[in-house]
């Protein structure tokens, strides 16, 4: 099964890569030229546009899952190296596996990040103006990012509880497999 899985991989890959090359652009206008070109000779009947139809539809079909493939492997790729930036360096491992959760918790934590970004502009002594309005009081942004502070712990916690659900629910999984 691994070496249909690579070789699937290797034709995903090559594939992508091709397809988006100019050559391969070039080569998909020239045959819709032609295919236009050929109109007259078949009186642009039914079999005639139906060539095409098929064609790019079948195309369409299959790309759509050789490029999510790839795309796929770019981004858990992506996603190692950022987590292995994340705990070698002096960043907030909380943060390693954030792509494990609900869209709510990630705007929660978006929205913390941005009540940092403000305390951290008030105390570089800006005072950044958003959308045009007048800059906010200094007392309102510091409460935002103690409140933004709290909120990250919280958070926090909440992302502690997840990990251990989830090793409980695995250790859980693999004792019932071992009893098989």
């Amino acid at each position: 099964m691994a070496s249909v899985s690579q070789a699937f991989r290797r034709f995903a890959e090559a594939t992508a890569r091709q397809s988006g090359r100019p050559a391969t652009f070039l080569a998909a206008v020239l045959i819709v030229a032609v295919w236009a070109a050929s109109g007259p000779f078949f009186h642009f009947g039914d079999t005639w546009q139906l060539v095409i139809n098929t064609g790019t539809t079948i195309i369409t079909f299959l790309m759509v899952f050789l490029i999510q493939n790839s795309q796929n492997r770019d981004s858990a790729a992506l996603q190692i190296k950022l987590d292995e930036l994340i705990r070698t360096t002096a960043a907030h491992n909380g943060l390693l596996d954030l792509e494990d959760l609900d869209e709510e918790t990630l705007e929660r934590i978006r929205e913390n990040y941005r009540k940092l970004a403000a305390r951290r502009e008030r105390a570089s002594g800006g005072r950044k103006r958003r959308h045009g309005g007048p800059a906010r009081g200094e007392a309102e942004e510091a409460g935002e990012a103690d409140e933004a502070c709290e909120e990250v712990d919280e958070i926090d916690r909440e992302l502690e509880k997840n990990r251990e659900t989830r090793a409980e629910e695995g250790h859980a999984d693999t004792a019932a497999e071992r009893r098989k």
